[in-house]
Order: structure tokens, then sequence, then C-alpha cells
């Protein structure tokens, strides 16, 4: 019996190492689905859950250490009467922003979609009985609007999330230890939301820095149940690290690639997958009603071409109200960013960033031989770029097409501006030879 049992670990462990070894390879939509991604450049992050009622944030079971079964309770009285998919991505558009990432289970454990893996779900565990994800799905294919589902890898609430992490300690759970069970759980999850909603443009991770760093989540299993079911669909995760095999994209949170001013980047050197930055557009991911510290039309508008300009999408959250209505302050920030993109989109959409690194001014984007040269912040009529090289055909003002004196060297250009830049962004297009 002792040698069979050695034996048995001996064969999952070269199994397990066979895995580790074995290198992803992205299916060819897989790839088709990166460069669009990175074309789409703007997209609107929903978290919404039970939490929402208590309007404190997405985190509130865990810092007011909630008992678990008190928690659930929420679920009795969630009812979003005013809850439009149709009006949601209507103003998703409205925002210029071209997906949709939304949380389907969080960290609370509760699924805002019809799963039969628990009933703790929307349409089983609350009066309203709707699935909105469902909902949504169907107005975002009809609209035109890719749809990403956050998936949480942690679980406040079940027992068999085990070992308990470094978050939830304080809910009361009873820890039983059963990983299989919770890794079945969350396959079986990840199957429905692949199989039930159409075409998902990504899963988008969130809680492996819940664990240890040498704790086996089995990540390649899951990411590869994935690619199985939906070989398009983009594998994202939010572990502050570098990526990792079987991913497809890279996140950022709260700070542009490279970038490490909130704390979470600091493991994180950027890959060469397509980059993201989600962000909050107050202080507050779930909806919190004291919250009010909204970043003003300018700061969203400059973190969306900064973001283009490091060579990331910008995915810019909204946290609903518990009636199924994003706040009136999102909306009008939203329809802000949407106008300014109406006009200046050419230079955002289907880029990459540019050949001129960022800088303390602005930065450049890039969409093959056309150079735009963002300007936010220049005291001065005149502006060097270091081209390494490349020369410049024309220049102009990409607003009125008014032609842009410059000169060059071997290293750069020189534009001349006919006046020290004062608008919220001011763009110059250039031609490369």
């Amino acid at each position: 019996m002792k040698r069979l049992i050695i034996l048995s670990l001996l064969a999952v462990a070269i199994a397990g190492s066979s895995q580790a070894q074995q290198k992803y390879v992205p299916a060819a939509e897989n790839l088709k689905n990166r460069a669009e991604f990175q074309d789409m450049k703007f997209g609107v992050f929903i978290h919404w859950g039970i939490y929402s009622m208590m309007a404190d944030g997405e985190w509130i079971m865990n810092n007011k250490n909630i008992n678990w079964q008190e928690y659930a309770k929420l679920a009795d009285g969630f009812y979003p009467s005013k809850y439009d998919a149709e009006k949601w991505v209507a103003d998703v558009k409205a925002a210029g922003a071209k997906y949709i990432c939304i949380t389907s289970r969080h960290h609370d454990g509760f699924s805002m979609f019809h799963t039969r893996q628990s009933p703790y779900n929307i349409v089983d565990g609350t009066p309203f009985k709707r699935d909105i994800i469902k909902e949504l799905a169907d107005a975002c294919h009809k609209q035109g609007v890719k749809l990403h589902f956050y998936y949480s890898q942690l679980d406040w609430r079940r027992s068999d999330y085990f070992p308990i992490g470094r978050t939830g300690r304080g809910v009361g759970r009873t820890e039983q230890g059963n990983w299989d069970s919770y890794h079945r759980f969350m396959l079986n999850q990840l199957t429905e939301l692949l199989t039930n909603y159409g075409e998902i443009g990504a899963i988008w991770f969130d809680g492996q820095w819940d664990q240890p760093a040498d704790f086996n989540w089995r990540l390649r299993e899951i990411y590869d149940h994935i690619h199985s079911i939906q070989p398009g669909c983009l594998v994202i995760s939010n572990h502050h690290l570098a990526p990792q095999e079987g991913e497809d994209g890279q996140t950022f949170e709260k700070d542009l690639p490279g970038h490490n001013t909130t704390g979470f980047s600091a493991n994180a050197e950027i890959g060469q997958l397509p980059l993201e930055t989600c962000e909050t557009m107050n202080n507050s991911w779930g909806y919190n009603i004291t919250d009010l510290k909204y970043k003003s039309e300018k700061e969203l508008i400059h973190y969306l071409v900064k973001a283009a300009g490091n060579n990331a999408n910008l995915l810019m959250n909204v946290g609903p109200r518990p009636d199924g209505t994003f706040p009136d302050i999102a909306v009008q920030r939203y329809k802000a960013m949407g106008d300014w993109l109406k006009v200046y989109g050419e230079s955002i959409y289907g880029t990459r960033g540019g050949l001129v690194t960022p800088r303390d001014w602005g930065v450049t984007t890039q969409k093959e031989n056309r150079l735009y040269v963002h300007i936010l912040n220049c005291k001065d009529k005149s502006l060097y770029l270091p081209t390494n090289g490349k020369k410049v055909k024309s220049a102009r003002v990409f607003l009125d097409k008014k032609p842009v004196k410059f000169t060059q060297d071997a290293d750069g250009v020189l534009l001349k501006l006919d006046k020290v830049p004062d608008e919220l962004d001011y763009v110059v297009e250039l031609e490369l030879k």
C-alpha cells in the first residue's frame, strides 16, 4: 500500500511538472482577438453585487468582518428595479468604450449570473429572479460591444476555499479543507459563463494575491479549460505579477504599465502581451454613497491618452447603485470622454504606443506611419521629439489640419508651434517617411 501511494504521488508530480513545462500556444482566433483588444483602447469596468446595498464598496464584508450568514441576507432584499441592460450598453457606447468587464462573482461569493453550482446567485437567491448577466450579454451582442467577465479566484463564503487566504478571516467561515471541491466549482462556473452567454472577450481573474506565492492554484488547468471551450477568449489576471504561462493579456491595477505609485505593481514587470490599466473613477470600485471624489473630465481624458501612449487600454470603473443605475456623475464623466473621443478618436483607437516614449509633456501614439503627438503639459512654443533617426514628411495640427513648422537633425525633429499649447490635449499629427 505504501509503495502504491508513493508511486501515485510520483505520477502526480510528474504530470504536474509536464503540464508546467508545456508551452501555451494561442489559437489563431486568440491572436486575432488580442490585436482587436489592443485596438479597442477603452473599456468600462462594472463592479456590482449585493454589496451595493450597503453603499460602502465591494470589500465591506471583509472590512467590517460581517458574518457570512448575516451578509447572505442581503440577497433577500436585492431587487434592482431600474436595471436596464440596453441603457447600460448605450451609456458605454456614448462614452466611446468598446468593451465591458463586469463582476460575475466577486470575493463575497455571490454569483451575479444563474449558476447551477450554488443557489447563492441572482436568480435563485434574490426576489429579482432575473439573470442580469444574460440580459447584459444579449444587449452587448446586439449593440456590438465586447463582454468580459471578472471572476474572483477567492471566496469569503465557501468553506472549501481552503486554506483561507489573507482576507476574509473574520467572517465566521468553518474551515473544511477541500480544494478539489472548490477547484471543480470554479471550473464548472467558468464552463457556464463560456457556454451560456455567447462569445466572451476575456475572463478577468482577481484574487491570486490572496494566497502565498508558492500556492498551487492549478492555473494552467483553469486556463486550458477556458481555451478548450472558447479558444479566442483572452485570459487576463490581476495578480500584480509578470505574465504567466497560459495568459493572453496583462493588467495593471490603478497604475500605468511600468509605474508603481499605488504599490500594487512592485513585481509586475511588463511582458509581451496586450496591456491594460484598470482604474476607479472616484476612489471606490463598488458603489460608495459617501465617495464623491470623482476625477475631473480632464484627469480622465489625460488618463486615457497616457494609457494609449503607454501602449495600454484603459478600463475605467463604475459602481452601479443597488437599484441598477449608474451614478449620475459617472454618466456625465463617461459622456465627456465620449465627446472627446468623437473628435480625437482617430489618434487613440487602433493605435499603439508611439516611437517617442512617454515624456513629462505628454505621450505619442502611432498607427503605421502616422505619429500622433499628444501635448498635455508644455510651457514652450517648441518641442523636440527624439525619433530615433526616423524622418518626418509632414506635420499638422490634428484638429484644424493647419501645417506645423519643423526642423530635423539626425536624431529627431523640432516642432515649432504657433503658440504655447493650452488645450486639454493639443495633438500634432506627423507623417513619417
